[in-house]
């Protein structure tokens, strides 16, 4: 290079001087460009080993009930302690640990005994029967009866009542509930609905409505009192499934039929082809028997024990019974059989609910929570200088759904949901801004995050806003990544614009940076289905980014093949710019709320026909009710007085025990009705009246 500079020494010293300066300075850039490029280069290796490592089969989806998810714990925490971050802080360790239920199953059989127990001698007219003989009818289990996960343990004692089908509904004038009581009683219930084969059946045909599903049913049930819920199957429903199974076995044998009508016309002596077609007469023989078989077994089979599902399991006892053993309580208590009363039921859609007298239910249920030790990931760099106590919290959460666990959308897959965009890609761009501030002397404090719990509803953030490491009043932001894999046409989503007056400048200030120049989506609301409304409904401002849902979300097709390596590498400079500027200010963001916002999915606010109450859940509470992380401004709830920390346990006459309640009660409602909440606020009972919206989308 110097002999091409000194081939230009005619043109003088002047020109010379200026052709040399050019030239270093087009070295400099070239240098600077290709270690630019270097440094990119080595990001993107290490967000592509990261998330492979986060989303390889071996880590089991980094489900809550999976040893996968203490790897990858292990893995975050060696991470932050390696870039230089402090790590020793919960009893010398990173891990904020905490339980969590992971999963249900069924008790041990000797506490599950249940038997429909004779008081008195006394018919349905509350006469004598002083000459018959009653005795208890035992409800075994396994054969008589099965627990269902969606309910509790507990012993009972309790009179029993028939509610029909359970169902509660204003706009078709029909319920069940109608002129009975059945506060501490248990309750039999018909699964489904009436008229389930008339296409013009008010509830909503022939198709299953809202108010099919266990769920609501149970739910129902707890908000008129009842005690315990024995669900017993229709006879629309083991009628369906007698047809089914006979068509089936009347279609395999007429194929039997075709088989030896095709033996028979096999040339004797072609000995290969008759031993094919005698192999293939064989199966079909041998699908004869096992579906004769199925003809004679029990139509009315009991529900599996993971049957039904909900935001929160019961304390009360909820069962499933065969129809054989409720017929036998009826008839002893003089009243018609069931498939008498359904048929009734069908023909005027009027219910049929009574009180069984001189019958109680006797015995215990016990249903086994299994609880797992679960953990926040979190490591510390402090700030330097007269704002060092002051805190930005860094976070993404790392958990996923396992082997299908509760969240799937591929129902009944037991498949490894490895969870490459959800949320190992932000989990991978965590790291990969530890990586890009570790070492700096910021004037704040930075605090990184590596959530737990998250799909299971926010459980590792609220956790840690209700035990939080530093001071949460000098925590001045939270910057939240999930699902940030998937950038495509330079599309990126940040919520929380709006929850600091600076926000929005602030976005469109770094956008503005090279490299970036995102077409960005701008969310003003800071609630959402991620960590940081958590930290929102603690009134700490937020950014969440995103880069959108798409087919293969919560499914075991989300993998790694999918992700945008270079996205990442880019979103995970922008958040950093974020945190530097943030940092850097002298003076911190200043918190504003958001009106009228919807919490998303996972949480109460959810489209539909239901008028909009403007709550946010806290769905990590284990209270009984439903528990408030906070209120949307301006909304039903915020002008009727409720704030966060309040826990829903009445709306209108409506007893509520869990975040299933109040949906369901809010639903007998309209937009503009005023309903009476009776709430615990530092445990004592407070009654507000809140004016109902007209529902949102």
């Amino acid at each position: 290079m110097l002999r091409s500079i000194c081939r230009f020494s005619r043109f003088g010293s002047g020109a010379l001087i200026f052709l040399a300066i050019t030239t270093l300075a087009h070295i400099a850039v070239a240098a600077e460009s290709s270690s630019t490029k270097e440094a990119r280069n080595e990001s993107e290796k290490q967000l592509r080993e990261d998330v492979k490592k986060l989303a390889a089969d071996d880590w089991e989806g980094r489900g809550l009930a999976t040893q996968g998810i203490n790897k990858a714990a292990d893995f975050l925490a060696a991470e932050f302690k390696r870039l230089g971050y402090n790590t020793e802080l919960f009893d010398g360790t990173p891990f904020q640990k905490f339980s969590v239920t992971v999963s249900n199953k069924l008790g041990k059989p000797e506490r599950n005994v249940l038997t429909f127990e004779p008081t008195e001698k006394t018919n349905a007219d509350g006469k004598s029967l002083e000459k018959k003989t009653q005795t208890n009818m035992p409800l075994l289990l396994g054969r008589g009866f099965t627990p269902l996960s969606i309910g509790g343990s507990g012993k009972v004692d309790l009179p029993i009542a028939f509610v029909g089908y359970g169902i509660s509904s204003k706009d078709d004038k029909y319920d069940d509930y109608a002129g009975i009581d059945v506060k501490g009683k248990a309750v039999i219930i018909l699964r489904h609905e009436p008229q389930q084969k008339n296409p013009h059946s008010p509830f909503d045909g022939d198709k299953d409505s809202m108010h099919a599903p266990l769920v609501r049913k149970v739910s129902n049930a707890y908000q008129h009192g009842a005690a315990a819920v024995l669900f017993v199957t229709d006879e629309v429903e083991i009628r369906g499934k007698v047809a089914a199974q006979r068509k089936r076995w009347q279609d395999t044998l007429e194929k039997a039929k075709t088989e030896f009508d095709a033996l028979a016309k096999v040339p004797k002596d072609d000995l290969e082809a008759l031993d094919e077609e005698r192999l293939r007469l064989l199966r079909v023989i041998e699908q004869l028997k096992t579906q004769g078989a199925d003809l004679g077994k029990e139509f009315d089979p009991l529900l599996p024990f993971e049957r039904g599902e909900g935001s929160d399991a019961r304390r009360m006892p909820v069962v499933h019974v065969r129809r054989i053993m409720v017929d036998q309580l009826f008839k002893a208590s003089g009243h018609p059989s069931l498939s008498k009363l359904e048929t009734e039921i069908d023909e005027d859609l009027k219910p049929r609910s009574f009180e069984i007298k001189g019958w109680r239910l006797q015995g215990e249920v016990h249903v086994e929570r299994i609880e797992a030790e679960v953990k926040n990931v979190v490591a510390v760099m402090e700030g330097s200088g007269p704002l060092a106590d002051e805190t930005i919290v860094i976070g993404a959460h790392y958990d996923h759904l396992g082997r299908g666990e509760e969240g799937t959308l591929l129902a009944g897959s037991k498949e490894i949901h490895n969870g490459a965009d959800d949320n190992a890609s932000g989990t991978a761009v965590l790291l990969d801004v530890a990586r890009r501030l570790a070492g700096k002397k910021l004037p704040r404090r930075i605090v990184l995050i590596a959530f737990t719990g998250e799909e299971r509803g926010l459980l590792g953030s609220g956790h840690y806003i209700h035990n939080a490491l530093f001071p949460l009043s000098k925590t001045v932001a939270m910057l939240n990544m999930d699902m940030v894999g998937r950038l495509k046409n330079d599309e990126l989503i940040v919520y929380g614009t709006g929850t600091a007056k600076e926000f929005d400048a602030l976005v469109t200030k770094i956008n503005g940076r090279d490299p970036f120049h995102f077409t960005i989506k701008r969310e003003p609301g800071g609630f959402g289905p991620s960590d940081h409304a958590s930290f929102y409904a603690a009134k700490i401002p937020v950014f969440h980014f995103f880069t959108g849902l798409h087919n293969d979300y919560h499914r075991p097709s989300d993998d790694i093949d999918k992700l945008n390596i270079e996205g990442m590498r880019r979103i995970g400079e922008f958040v950093t710019e974020f945190a530097l500027d943030i940092a850097n200010e002298p003076k911190p963001p200043e918190y504003a709320q958001v009106g009228r916002e919807m919490f998303g999915r996972g949480g109460s606010e959810k489209k539909g026909a239901r008028p909009y109450f403007g709550s946010i859940p806290d769905l990590g509470s284990r209270d009984e009710g439903y528990a408030l992380q906070g209120v949307a401004k301006d909304g039903p709830a915020d002008k009727g007085g409720l704030q966060a920390g309040d826990i829903i346990i009445g709306l209108a006459e409506n007893k509520i025990g869990n975040l299933d309640d109040f949906d369901s009660a809010l639903r007998k409602f309209k937009g503009g009705d005023t309903v009476e909440i009776t709430v615990k606020r530092a445990g004592e009972e407070k009654k507000f009246k809140v004016t109902l919206d007209p529902p949102k989308g």
